[in-house]
């Protein structure tokens, strides 16, 4: 049974920083990509970051641009998501995934597990 399970949500003020985690079971995590996808209040959920099997390419929305920095550590099956300089509209829920592909996407249809999310909050 493939599990994500995402950690390191919470209260933050603005200029802070948050490292999310994401711990995978079940599948071959050194195999697939890894993204974070985000979902705020009212909003459709997009992609963040996302990293390649080999850890060689990442890729960044424009809003994580600079200030997120997406990193995964294949000995423990674990992916990252630092999140410095917060700003309130980085409030959202945060999502991990694995890809069914070796690079990544940012299209959420090409990811075929997912966490249960991690709340976000960043008061100003």
């Amino acid at each position: 049974q493939v599990q994500l399970v995402e950690s390191g949500g919470g209260l933050v003020q603005a200029g802070g920083s948050l490292r999310l985690s994401c711990a995978a079971s079940g599948l071959t995590f050194s195999n697939d990509a890894m993204g974070w996808f985000s979902q705020a209040p009212g909003k459709e959920g997009e992609v963040v970051a996302h990293v390649s099997w080999s850890c060689r390419n990442t890729y960044y929305a424009d809003a994580a641009t600079g200030q997120f920095t997406i990193s995964r550590a294949t000995a423990k099956n674990t992916v990252y998501l630092q999140m410095n300089s917060m700003k309130p509209e980085d409030t959202a829920v945060y999502y991990c995934a694995a890809s069914t592909s070796y690079s990544g996407s940012a299209n959420p249809d090409e990811y075929r597990y997912w966490g249960q999310g991690t709340q976000v909050t960043v008061s100003s």
